[in-house]
């Protein structure tokens, strides 16, 4: 552990909630062990979630990791049936799991996955190596072969109906973020359209390696886009990547930690007062936490809340959440 994180540690065990800060909790119902689902090596997901269960895991005092998985459809999935105690998800994959359209079961409807915490908002940005002279959407040629993530990630669900509404015809790849990165490198596929927290650590990546163009919408597309899906506006920061001199116009989705609905309320405030403590450690962790804030506990307007984390919220960051959001 470094001493920052050190640091971090001692400061959340001083500043932290009275009942987790003076070791009175009743621990007795809690598992001994948690998995938190993310997705592929190479991208986002893997990195935070992983980087947060592994700070909860120290300091609860409870084996806890990281899990591989598919993505947020997969993640809605594991956690619904209690295959994994935590996970992550984008609220358009959240909705479509509730109204029981995910792909994983069709027809079920996934409803004992709670809101646990505000993540980060999921920007939608497309990159292609320099040398493919590819510096636009519209300079994507009829039948590139494009990498969209693992099968039912939230860019897999959504970046192929964006491209089709921006007009673009494409083979569709599907693979983790770092095998289509290799991918990309090697000429094997002409572009990539990453729905993930940013920076994308296979980016990042490329960025080292090779000479990329990281490809933002038009005014135009990007309202196309709002106008047909389940998004917001965004802009990349320049300050992202080393790639980009300005920054980078986008659209972008909430992302939210999951609980399932029947672990026990103490549990899931003390695992939410570790993550939503202390700010700074969870940037240390990777920087698309700098959105994990309290004050963004709001931007959940799809899941029912577990009673754990609205109790933390509540008490912490002055939510007010109608009894009908909280799971009974």
């Amino acid at each position: 552990m470094t001493m920052k994180l050190i640091a971090g540690v001692a400061m959340s065990l001083t500043l932290g909630s009275g009942a987790f800060a003076d070791g009175h909790l009743d621990k007795t119902d809690w598992p001994s062990s948690f998995t938190v689902g993310t997705a592929s090596q190479g991208g986002t997901y893997f990195a935070y979630g992983s980087g947060w269960a592994n700070l909860v895991a120290e300091e609860l005092g409870i084996s806890g990791g990281g899990e591989i998985t598919g993505g947020p459809m997969q993640n809605m999935a594991l956690v619904h049936t209690g295959d994994a105690q935590f996970g992550m998800t984008t609220m358009g994959p959240a909705a479509e799991s509730l109204a029981g359209t995910n792909p994983i079961a069709p027809g079920l409807q996934m409803d004992q996955a709670c809101a646990m915490f505000p993540m980060y908002q999921t920007p939608f940005s497309v990159t292609a190596l320099s040398s493919s002279g590819i510096s636009s959407i519209a300079d994507i040629p009829a039948g590139a072969k494009i990498g969209f993530g693992p099968a039912g990630s939230t860019s897999d669900t959504y970046f192929p109906r964006i491209m089709e509404e921006l007009g673009v015809e494409f083979e569709r790849r599907n693979g983790g973020w770092s095998d289509l990165g290799s991918q990309l490198q090697d000429g094997l596929l002409d572009v990539i359209a990453f729905a993930a927290g940013v920076p994308v650590p296979a980016v990042s990546q490329l960025e080292v390696q090779t000479a990329v163009n990281i490809i933002e919408f038009t005014e135009a597309e990007q309202a196309s886009i709002l106008a047909n899906f389940p998004v917001s506006p965004f802009a990349i920061a320049a300050d992202t990547y080393t790639t980009l001199n300005s920054d980078a116009r986008s659209v972008s989705m909430w992302n939210f930690a999951i609980a399932n609905c029947s672990l026990p309320a103490s549990f899931v405030e003390a695992v939410v007062e570790v993550v939503m403590s202390d700010n700074a450690r969870m940037v240390n962790i990777h920087k698309a936490a700098r959105s994990t804030l309290p004050e963004n506990w709001d931007k959940n307007e799809v899941l029912k809340w577990h009673p754990g984390a609205a109790k933390w919220f509540s008490e912490n960051a002055g939510a007010t959440i109608s009894p009908d959001m909280i799971y009974q």
